[in-house]
């Protein structure tokens, strides 16, 4: 039993042993490429999204209520079509406001330049201030003659006195002669208090012609006031039929409606965006590339533009040009959780480039792909690109066929995409290449190209 266990053991060894000698003999099956001339072009490839090079907000100019806006999304739009209006009747309600208050200052104005009546109680007052100066002079005359009595009822007093010592008058003749003297005197005073209480008069009366200017005056100081208001209120009726213009928003271009946020009358805030416009001949693309790639790309570089319509790859691309690299960088998180710093670069389309993208129904913010070449050679000593692999000291490598064995070289590489690689030295036109090789490929290996 043990010497057949022994017997097969050495079979299947010796058969194994074969093989892997007959394999080893053969060579280990690789895939081949020639070493060849050609063009190569260099490029980024991103992910892209097609943008408006300028897009206009139709906003809400002050707070207020908006009609209920027609217009849709897709709809087309001409420059100076009113697209947007602010309820006319709340705007005229305002405008009638300010106009009555425009109207009613005029008015006050009006009747306060109207000096007609001060001027009559003027003329009336200085007629009454010379009537009181000649009452006055009157009353200085009837002092005068009161005075001019009194003397006389003094003197006749004094005679009649010494007349009655000389037993000349009688006794009711001298009283008679005190009474005249005392009336007299009376009377004097009286045409004296009277005289004064006129001259009282007259001086009060006299303040009457420079009340009725100084109330003129004060008019004038009120018309200038009325006339400030006047102004405020007339800025105000300005500014409110700015309002009632600005109340119709009118569309700024040729374009189609590209974003809609109003749709109902509601009441808006000021600066409210209520309607997004567009043209889409002024479509462009936007893509975030990779700073150190961003260094290589200059503007009017050839740009592909492809993945336009689904399940395209390179199908239905077209042909554009890089129009700005930004000056600035912004920090991105990848897909993968990677932070990395990208550059915004917009390429711009030719117009049949936009006719194609028109016809294919792309509009704004639409994904793409774009492929952006950063420089290229027409006569290149080219490889595949899964050829080269790095060596521990981060050179390039590649592994050639030679006399059917595997043999190590390393290359100097120049441009490069995707599907190739510019060798600049190690490798000759016409030398075979092996391609993805094996961690396991070693120097001077027997190799055969599989079928």
């Amino acid at each position: 039993m043990n010497r057949w266990l022994i017997v097969i053991v050495l079979v299947v060894f010796g058969t194994l042993a074969g093989g892997v000698f007959w394999y080893l003999s053969a060579g280990v099956p690789v895939q081949t490429a020639q070493v060849r001339r050609g063009e190569i072009r260099e490029y980024v490839d991103e992910r892209g999204k097609t943008r408006l090079a300028h897009t206009y907000d139709v906003t809400m100019p002050f707070a207020g209520r908006i009609e209920k806006i027609s217009l849709s999304e897709g709809d087309t739009v001409e420059a100076g079509q009113v697209v947007a209006q602010v309820v006319d009747s709340d705007l005229e309600d305002e405008v009638a406001e300010a106009q009555a208050v425009v109207d009613r200052l005029q008015a006050a104005i009006k009747e306060n330049d109207d000096h007609s009546v001060e001027q009559r109680v003027r003329e009336q007052a200085e007629e009454f201030v010379t009537s009181i100066v000649h009452t006055v002079a009157a009353a200085e005359e009837r002092v005068t003659a009161g005075n001019k009595r009194k003397e006389y009822a003094e003197s006749f007093l004094e005679r009649a006195r010494e007349l009655y010592q000389k037993n000349a008058k009688t006794v009711e003749e001298v009283e008679l002669a005190e009474v005249e003297f005392v009336e007299s005197d009376v009377n004097s005073k009286q045409h004296v208090l009277v005289w004064k209480s006129m001259q009282s008069i007259l001086a009060a009366t006299q303040l009457l012609p420079e009340i009725i200017d100084a109330y003129v005056t004060h008019k004038s100081l009120t018309g200038a006031v009325l006339e400030e208001q006047k102004s405020e209120a007339e800025a105000r009726l300005r500014q409110t039929l700015k309002r009632r213009e600005r109340g119709a928003m009118h569309s700024p271009i040729d374009g189609v409606v590209l974003e809609k946020t109003t749709d109902d009358e509601q009441f808006t805030p000021a600066g409210a965006v209520l309607l997004r416009i567009g043209c889409l001949s002024d479509l462009e693309v936007e893509v975030d590339v990779l700073s150190q790639d961003a260094t290589c790309i200059r503007p009017a570089a050839d740009a592909n533009i492809y993945g336009l319509a689904t399940g395209s790859a390179t199908d239905h691309s077209v042909v554009g040009a890089v129009y700005r690299v930004y000056p600035q960088a912004f920090t991105k998180i990848s897909s993968l959780g990677v932070e990395q710093q990208r550059v915004k670069v917009i390429a711009r389309l030719s117009d049949d480039a936009l006719q194609q993208i028109r016809e294919l129904g792309v509009g704004a913010d639409y994904r793409v792909r774009v492929r952006i070449f950063m420089d290229g050679r027409s006569d290149a000593v080219l490889v595949p690109r899964s050829a080269l692999f790095r060596n521990s000291d981060s050179g390039w490598q590649v592994f050639t066929v030679r006399n059917g064995r595997a043999r190590l070289r390393d290359v100097t590489v120049g441009l490069m995409n995707d599907q190739d690689v510019e060798v600049t030295g190690g490798l000759e036109e016409g030398e075979t290449v092996i391609l993805a090789p094996e961690n396991d490929m070693m120097e001077g290996i027997r190799v055969r190209t599989a079928t």
